[in-house]
């Protein structure tokens, strides 16, 4: 704990020298930051109706205005006329405004080819880490010995295990094969469950898909898998599919949990409890500061829903904007509507740069001594492997760091490029990586690359 701590202020330290890089003269002109998902920090433009959209509901004379499309236009109203007092500036339910709720239970059926999606059973919140901290509180009893244990993939997103630890839980981790591309394997599930025997009492598991920072894609059979596993072993699921617009691997394609719940049948439809998160941060959309998303519960005891009708209702409301951002995302332009072409050329857009990225960043890491990156199959992270000499290793023990966390704070000092060091998001012991963000404009991408790959084959030399 005493390591983990120091390497947080390091952390925190590698932060503030990002910022004060921007403002010293080096080989570079900027600071190329790729630590955080944030597609509109890294380049990426705002989708164009989106923001109208947006803009009429704040200001109401645009939409009297001819400079705004037509659809925008009525879009606008019908939103503010869904508002109390027709302003964006007013509370909400605590749940969400109904209309934009029912919305995403409308989007929800869509998605998963006619399957219900029950209004009643879906919560706005602002950004999926709230609704996920939320569901968490239901499932831990802090009082209870042993301690409530939470299923953990590895890699995983950091700031959920604080989620975990901070309510009194015990994490337990599973790990994914990084030698099969990241694949969720059930034995290391059922591994996973044995260690923490005599530890803590396991309730849930959780799931990310597709992966953050590991960028894998589920297959149906994995999926279904997993939901065997979790009927067997009595485990709440908690899904992470934030990025289930995010898919560009070869025969991927993205599968819901609720729909292959469903499909299977009884006895796992009827009583596999799942809680499913997405949100407008991720995906195409990017509005990472309209703080925004929802989640989904399937299956559980009208008893739990109460409390957690109470849990939502104790804060205030998630901001309006997020929540008209939430309906743009689940319910954008159609074939017919005067928006739709650029619609749909600026997603189409989108889509092809990360495509074109992730064909990069898997030819240029693979390339380089020392790195390797399995094949990305979605999401908007990489998750190199960083293969480092034990000369390079003692150096960082020598600086009280951890080796990733010192190629980490080297590549941004020397090379400019901001990205997080693979002890952040777990992984094997004795093993290394870096994480970044490949939404980033194809220019930007390609300087990331040049500059990383200028900066590793010195750094490989230097600590030859």
């Amino acid at each position: 704990m005493a390591a983990r701590g120091l390497d947080l202020i390091l952390h925190g330290a590698q932060v503030k020298l990002c910022d004060k890089l921007k403002g010293v003269r080096k080989p570079y002109k900027e600071v190329i930051d790729v630590f955080q998902g944030d597609l509109h920090g890294a380049g990426m433009k705002p989708l164009t109706f989106v923001r109208q959209v947006l803009a009429a509901c704040v200001y109401p004379p645009l939409i009297n205005s001819n400079n705004l499309p037509l659809d925008v236009r009525q879009r606008a109203q019908e939103e503010l006329g869904r508002c109390v007092g027709g302003s964006v500036g007013s509370y909400s339910a605590a749940a969400g405004i109904p209309e934009i709720v029912h919305s995403i239970s409308e989007f929800i059926k869509r998605r998963d080819g006619g399957i219900p999606s029950h209004p009643e059973n879906i919560y706005i919140s602002p950004g999926s880490q709230w609704s996920i901290s939320n569901i968490l509180n239901v499932l831990v009893n802090r009082e209870a010995s042993p301690r409530t244990g939470v299923l953990i993939p590895v890699p995983f997103y950091n700031k959920t295990v604080l989620s975990i630890t901070q309510l009194g839980a015990v994490t337990v981790p599973y790990y994914l094969s990084e030698e099969q591309g990241w694949a969720l394997q059930v034995d290391e599930l059922q591994r996973a469950l044995e260690s923490a025997k005599g530890v803590c009492n396991p309730v849930a598991l959780y799931v990310i898909n597709p992966g953050n920072p590991a960028g894998y894609v589920q297959s149906q059979k994995s999926v279904q898998e997993v939901i065997r596993f979790a009927w067997e072993k009595r485990l709440f699921l908690l899904v992470d599919e934030l990025y289930q617009d995010c898919v560009y691997g070869e025969n991927c394609e993205f599968v819901s949990y609720k729909r292959t719940l469903s499909e299977m049948g009884p006895p796992f439809s009827g009583t596999v409890e799942l809680a499913s998160f997405h949100s407008v941060s991720k995906g195409f959309l990017g509005e990472c500061g309209l703080r925004a998303g929802y989640v989904e519960l399937v299956n559980l005891d009208p008893a739990v829903m109460k409390h957690i009708h109470t849990l939502s209702s104790k804060d205030s409301c998630t901001p309006i904007l997020g929540q008209i951002a939430l309906d743009l995302m689940t319910d954008p332009p159609k074939p017919g509507d005067p928006s739709y072409p650029l619609y749909k050329q600026e997603i189409e857009h989108i889509r092809a740069v990360l495509v074109h990225n992730v064909k990069r960043v898997h030819e240029v890491i693979n390339s380089l001594p020392g790195f390797s990156c399995p094949p990305l199959e979605g999401g908007l992270f990489a998750f190199p492997r960083l293969n480092l000499t034990p000369k390079a290793i003692q150096k960082a023990k020598e600086l009280g760091l951890q080796p990733d966390t010192f190629y980490c704070t080297r590549l941004l000092e020397e090379g400019g490029v901001f990205t997080g060091p693979g002890w952040e998001y777990g992984q094997k012991e004795g093993t290394y990586h870096i994480r970044f963000c490949i939404a980033a404009p194809q220019d930007v991408m390609e300087e990331l690359l040049r500059r990383l790959s200028s900066f590793h084959m010195t750094f490989m030399k230097d600590f030859s």
